[in-house]
């Protein structure tokens, strides 16, 4: 007998896009498309016919609205939601409120381009729904054919041994799918001289930035999308920007950070081993390193870089991760020094970056 299929309902005004998602996802043996919907009460038709393992669901629909379908589902039939938005600045509010409603995750809607970007779109899309269906249901995940992927070796070379010559604290995190409310989680628990912290959160382009500004406003810290160059500083985090690998440097004794392009690292860009690779480098046991809830294995290899660098490494528990996958990865290849629930990481970064 053959794993059950992952069956997805697409919802979307638009014609051509519910033709692009399901053919995109259908690609994907992994994947069914049991239905698609042009609006919320078509799809609570299809719905009361045969319910879904995840949904995909378009913000911007006439009828009634994507967050409204939203919470109805939440509150009434809880089914994992991957919000598939238009790259629209102006959505980007209301995407992330979709986060806070219980949308799983956020993902750009494939647009008709170069053979590339449809290429990304589709395996990010894939692992995206594939990341959903385990994610409410917090059921051991379903295995997933391996691709051929990157190591951070394809953006940054293995280092020559660096030397020291720094004691200022500084903190990298790593986060993936129910990574935004976490982060949120983190930053808000820390006080306005927190050590300086760098962070990689897979989010789509134009996302970070008002993903960003809303942190800013929640917490005591400072918080916005990182810009090349931007020193790395106390009460302050620098979140990378999507669709760019963000690097930790140091000059003398300041940290800064910087952007750069390059291909999907661990299925991804940016990439957690990227980050990781570079605090290990630039770093050493002057970082802290923090992994936390998300689908796969970004993050690993450069957390136990890390900690052969001599860097404190903490992992969110499963209990408390919308999916164990990053966290678990790491602490099973011996990168991870302490575990713990998402409520005490930020007392720990506190105390180890002291």
């Amino acid at each position: 007998m053959g794993k059950e299929k992952i069956r997805v309902l697409v919802v979307d005004d638009s014609a051509l896009v519910r033709q692009t998602l399901s053919q995109v996802l259908e690609s994907d043996p992994q994947i069914e498309v049991i239905a698609t919907a042009s609006d919320p009460f078509v799809a609570a038709e299809r719905i009361g016919e045969e319910v879904p393992d995840v949904i995909t669901l378009d913000i911007e629909m006439p009828r009634m609205d994507g967050l409204t379908f939203l919470r109805k589902i939440m509150t009434q039939h809880p089914i994992p939601v991957v919000i598939c938005s238009s790259l629209a600045e102006e959505g980007a509010q209301s995407t992330l409120q979709a986060l806070e409603y219980g949308a799983v995750d956020i993902i750009a809607k494939p647009r008709v381009g170069s053979r590339q970007f449809l290429e990304e779109s589709r395996e990010l899309l894939c692992e995206t729904v594939k990341a959903a269906a385990v994610a409410r249901l917090r059921s051991p995940s379903r295995s997933v054919p391996v691709e051929p992927k990157l190591t951070a070796d394809a953006i940054l070379p293995k280092p020559p041994a660096a030397t020291l010559e720094t004691t200022e604290k500084v903190v990298v995190i790593g986060a993936s799918t129910g990574g935004t409310e976490a982060l949120r989680a983190v930053l808000e628990a820390l006080p306005p001289d927190a050590p300086g912290i760098v962070i990689v959160q897979h989010m789509p382009e134009l996302f970070t930035r008002a993903f960003a500004d809303r942190l800013n406003g929640l917490c005591q810290i400072s918080v916005q999308e990182a810009a090349r160059n931007d020193t790395v500083l106390r009460g302050r985090a620098l979140i990378a920007p999507g669709n760019h690998h963000l690097l930790l440097k140091r000059s003398g004794a300041r940290y800064y950070v910087d952007i750069k392009d390059g291909p999907l690292v661990s299925r991804h860009r940016p990439s957690v081993d990227v980050l990781f690779r570079s605090a290990a480098r630039y770093a050493g046991q002057n970082a802290v390193g923090v992994i936390m809830t998300g689908m796969g294995d970004d993050g690993a290899s450069g957390m136990a870089e890390m900690k052969a660098a001599g860097a404190v490494t903490i992992a969110q528990d499963e209990a408390t991760s919308v999916v164990f996958g990053m966290p678990c990865e790491a602490i099973k290849r011996g990168a991870v020094d302490i575990v713990l629930p998402l409520s005490r990481i930020a007392g720990s970064i506190l105390t180890h970056a002291q």
